[in-house]
C-alpha cells in the first residue's frame, strides 16, 4: 500500500522560506512522476512542480526560480525547497505519485497524494 506522507508547512512572513517534504512508502519503482499541487480557498487546485524518475522537473511559471523540486531516492522522499515566498503562494500543498514515465498537469491523473499541508505567508 503506497502512502505518501506530507511535512514542513507553517506560517512565514512574505520573502521567507520553507522546505516542504513528502515520504513515500510502499513501493520501489523507478518509473514514475511525482509532483506537489496547490490549492488555495476559493481557487482551483493547481500544478506547482513535477520530477520524474530520472530526474527532469517542471515548475509553473507563477514559482520559476523561486521553487526548486527534488528527491532523496535513497530515502523516498520528495521535497519542495521555496523560496522568496509571497501571500499569493498561501495553500494546501499536496504530494501526489503516479507510476507513468510522462507527468501530468492533472491532479486527478495521479493514483496517490497525501494528506496536505498547509503554507501561509502574511505580507
Amino acid at each position: 500500500q503506497v502512502q505518501l506522507v506530507e511535512s514542513g508547512g507553517g506560517s512565514v512572513q512574505a520573502g521567507g522560506s520553507l522546505r516542504l517534504s513528502c515520504a513515500a512508502y510502499g513501493y520501489a519503482f523507478s518509473t514514475y512522476c511525482m509532483a506537489w499541487f496547490r490549492q488555495a480557498p476559493g481557487k482551483a487546485r493547481e500544478g506547482v512542480a513535477t520530477i520524474l524518475g530520472d530526474g527532469r522537473t517542471t515548475y509553473a511559471d507563477s514559482v520559476k526560480g523561486r521553487f526548486t523540486i527534488s528527491q532523496d531516492n535513497a530515502k523516498y522522499t520528495l521535497y519542495l525547497q521555496m523560496n522568496s515566498l509571497k501571500p499569493e503562494d498561501t495553500a494546501e500543498y499536496y504530494c501526489v505519485l503516479d507510476f507513468r514515465p510522462r507527468c501530468s498537469d492533472a491532479f486527478l491523473d495521479y493514483t496517490y497524494w497525501g494528506r496536505g499541508t498547509q503554507v501561509t505567508v502574511s505580507s
